[in-house]
């Protein structure tokens, strides 16, 4: 990884886990299309392992908000789904992941912004899990269908919910990409020496999140999302 690569990877690591910190979304969505632009071979193992400890925290941090319903239906959609994105990562090469993150992304936070407000039922949340479970595996970028879930909820509620779901989805996916011989050397190097931005980042994130509910900074981080997803297309 060149200089200029690792700083500006290292910027977005920073700046990502701030969002999800304060929002409880957003890390994925902002880190997959930069590190697809400078380094598409770490995709999806560096954030999947570097997600772990973020959302472990988050989850901890307000704990008290967690919907284990929700979280139970999701991961067993999740589980589901982690087998047929370990598939679509086999059988692609970096040109075709590089447009699935950029589309993923892109049409993922698209419908994010766009969607109104409903209540998802049991059903609909086991189909959160399964997507989440494909797309997660496959791009890294797993944020967008629990955010549409949970976006109408609470920051509390969404930040803690979306945490916990994630880190049972991160380990289930990790796992099986490395029986699938998909975690190499490199990925897990590069996630060690992003842990200080990582760091920092959900650090500073302490002092914001509970001052917002979500609406503003959602804006913001799906917005960026849509022009991140658009620049990983045109540059594929």
């Amino acid at each position: 990884m060149s200089t200029t690569a690792f700083l500006l990877i290292g910027l977005a690591v920073f700046v990502s886990a701030f969002a999800q910190g304060c929002s409880g979304m957003g890390f994925a969505m902002l880190a997959a299309p930069i590190v697809t632009l400078f380094e598409p071979g770490l995709i999806p193992v560096l954030l999947l392992v570097l997600m772990i400890p973020l959302n472990a925290y988050v989850g901890w941090r307000e704990r008290a908000a967690i919907d284990w319903r929700g979280v139970k239906l999701i991961s067993i959609g999740r589980f589901a789904g982690t087998f047929l994105g370990l598939w679509i990562l086999l059988v692609v090469n970096l040109h075709q992941l590089s447009l699935l993150i950029g589309w993923s992304t892109l049409i993922a936070a698209m419908v994010a912004l766009l969607s109104p407000s409903f209540e998802l039922g049991r059903k609909g949340l086991g189909l959160v899990g399964l997507i989440t479970g494909v797309t997660e595996t496959s791009t890294g970028v797993g944020g967008p269908p629990l955010a549409l879930a949970y976006q109408h909820k609470s920051g509390a509620v969404l930040r803690s919910t979306v945490a916990l779901c994630f880190l049972v989805g991160e380990v289930i996916s990790l796992v099986v990409l490395a029986i699938g011989g998909k975690v190499g050397a490199d990925s897990l190097l590069a996630s060690a020496q992003m842990l200080p931005f990582l760091v920092l980042g959900s650090y500073a994130s302490k002092f914001v999140h509970h001052r917002l509910d979500g609406p503003l900074l959602r804006y913001l981080v799906l917005g960026f999302s849509c022009i991140s997803g658009i620049v990983v297309i045109l540059q594929a």
